[in-house]
C-alpha cells in the first residue's frame, strides 16, 4: 500500500492520537482539546513566539538569531528529543549529533596532500518550509496534516530559523541526500569528505576544480549557493585548518590561537578579571559581575576547546584548574553580602 493509500484511512481521531503521542507539551494535566488548541495556536501565529537578535560577526557582517519564547522552545525541544533525534543521519555529517565532536570533522583530513574547503551561503535561511516538510517529516511516516503542523512549529516565515532547538537536527536531515551521495562519490576516488554545519571539507589527491564543481552543482540543484569568499584550497605546504583545527600532521589547535589564549590568561592572572576586562573592552564603565562571569566562561570554553583536541597539554590543564578556582571564588564573593 502506498503512503497516500495509507493516510486516506486516517480519521480526525487518529490525527489527535498521533499528535498527542509525540508529547510535544511534555507532562501536563491539560485536557486533549486544550493541548491541541495550544499547539495549533502557536503554529498558526509562529512569528509572535520569536525574538529577533542581530549578532555582529568578526568579518564585519551580522548574523540573525531568532530565539523562541519559553512555550515554543519547550515544544521544539520535545519535538527534537521525541522525534528528530531518532532519525538516521549521514556518517559524513559531523555536527549536531549525539556523541560527536569537532574532532570527528578533522581526523579524516590529517596528513593529506590537498584540502578543499567550501561554505554554504546563508545556510539556515536557504532551508525552506518545503525542504523541512519533505526531509524531517516525510509522507511515508507522517500524514500530511501532522507533517504540516510539525513543519509550521519548526519554521519561521517559510525558512528554518537559526536559534530554534530543532533547526540544527533538521539541517542534517535536509543535507542527508547530499552527504550520502558525495560521501560515496568521494570514497570511490579516495577522497575524504565531511560536513560540519555549512562547512564542507574534501581532502586527498585530486583535482580541486573538478570536486568543487561537482559539489556546487548538486547544491545548486537543492537550492543552495556556495559562499565563494570562503572557498579555500590548501596544499600540504600551507596551514591546513579544518573547523579551527590544524590537520597537516596530527590534529592541533593553531599556534596563533594558543598563544593568544596564553596571553589572555597571563593578563587575567596579573590584573584580575575586572581590571583586565576593563582594558580589553576599552570601556570607562566598570564591568558588572555578569560581564566578568561571561568573560571567564568564554575563556573556559577556549581552554576546553584546546584540551578537546590535545587533552595532554599540561599548561592548559593547569590553566583550567586555576580558572575554575577563580570562578568559584568569584561566586562565593558575590554571595557574601
Amino acid at each position: 500500500m502506498s503512503d497516500g493509500g495509507l493516510w486516506k484511512y486516517f480519521t480526525k481521531e487518529h490525527h489527535k492520537e498521533f499528535v498527542l503521542s509525540l508529547n510535544l507539551l511534555g507532562e501536563t494535566n491539560w485536557p486533549v482539546g486544550k493541548q491541541l488548541a495550544c499547539l495549533y495556536a502557536v503554529s498558526n501565529h509562529i512569528e509572535r513566539h520569536y525574538t529577533r537578535t542581530i549578532i555582529p560577526k568578526r568579518d564585519g557582517t551580522t548574523r540573525e538569531l531568532l530565539s523562541p519564547d519559553p512555550l515554543l522552545k519547550k515544544i521544539q525541544r520535545n519535538l527534537l528529543h521525541n522525534v528528530l533525534d531518532e532519525l538516521p543521519l549521514s556518517p559524513h555529517a559531523t555536527a549536531y549529533r549525539k556523541g560527536g565532536s569537532i574532532l570527528d570533522n578533522a581526523y579524516p583530513h590529517q596528513g593529506q596532500p590537498l584540502v578543499l574547503k567550501m561554505d554554504i551561503h546563508d545556510f539556515f535561511g536557504s532551508i525552506t518550509y518545503l525542504m523541512v516538510y519533505r526531509s524531517a517529516f516525510p509522507r511515508i511516516y507522517y500524514p500530511p496534516s501532522v507533517a504540516t503542523l510539525l513543519s509550521n512549529l519548526c519554521c519561521y516565515q517559510d525558512y528554518l530559523p537559526q536559534g530554534a532547538p530543532t533547526s540544527a537536527a533538521i539541517s542534517n536531515l535536509v543535507m542527508k541526500p547530499f552527504d550520502d551521495y558525495m560521501g560515496k562519490w568521494c570514497a570511490e576516488r579516495n577522497i575524504a569528505y565531511t560536513r560540519y554545519c555549512d562547512d564542507m571539507t574534501f581532502s586527498g589527491d585530486f583535482d580541486a576544480s573538478f570536486v568543487f564543481n561537482k559539489a556546487r552543482s548538486f547544491l545548486l540543484s537543492m537550492g543552495f549557493e556556495i559562499n565563494g569568499k570562503k572557498t579555500r584550497v590548501v596544499k600540504s605546504g600551507g596551514q591546513q585548518s579544518v573547523t579551527g583545527i590544524v590537520v597537516n600532521k596530527r590534529p592541533q589547535v593553531s599556534r596563533a590561537y594558543r598563544d593568544k589564549l596564553r596571553q589572555e590568561l597571563y593578563y587575567l592572572g596579573k590584573y584580575g578579571a575586572a581590571s583586565h576586562l576593563l582594558k580589553l573592552i576599552g570601556s570607562e564603565t566598570f564591568p558588572t559581575e555578569a560581564e566578568q562571569d561571561a568573560y571567564l566562561r568564554s575563556l573556559l570554553g577556549k581552554i576546553n576547546f584546546v584540551l578537546q583536541v590535545n587533552p595532554e597539554n599540561q599548561y592548559f590543564i593547569q590553566a583550567r584548574v586555576s580558572l575554575r578556582n577563580m570562578m568559584t571564588d568569584s561566586m562565593k564573593n558575590s554571595l557574601d553580602f
